[in-house]
């Protein structure tokens, strides 16, 4: 993981306003949100089973995340690479995975390797400045 600073952090802002407009610029909300925080994700890179992230944390400051009104904090942004296993998984999801039931592997690596850090530090500043602060009037 590679965090960098960034001016989103400490920036407020409406949950429901900044997903309508960030999700078509490329990012997706994190699997791993709860009702107090969560993430906004892009991909910077992927070949084969390697994926390299931008994740933009963000804390709950009023409300509950699955509220449209919630309003949101943004912490330190990082980079993160993910591997997973391209081939076929032999355990007891492998049915749902080959009938395309399951959607996703379990990651081997959630926190891989990260060759040429500054590249990729660049780069999630560049996407964070990019599409995600033009929200911000300040």
């Amino acid at each position: 993981m590679l965090q960098f600073d960034s001016k989103i952090v400490g920036k407020e802002i409406s949950f429901g306003y900044l997903r309508d407009h960030i999700i078509n610029r490329g990012f997706t909300i994190g699997g791993n949100w709860e009702y107090h925080k969560g993430s906004f994700d892009a991909v910077l890179w992927k070949e084969g089973g390697e994926t390299i992230y931008l994740r933009v944390p963000f804390i709950v400051t009023a409300g509950e995340l699955d509220n449209e009104d919630a309003q949101i904090r943004f912490q330190k942004p990082f980079v993160i690479k993910h591997v997973t296993n391209v081939g076929l998984d032999y355990d007891e999801g492998s049915l749902l995975d080959a009938t395309g039931a399951s959607q996703f592997q379990t990651p081997l690596d959630k926190d891989g390797h990260i060759h040429d850090k500054s590249r990729w530090i660049q780069a999630g500043e560049q996407v964070v400045e990019e599409k995600v602060l033009p929200f911000f009037i300040n």
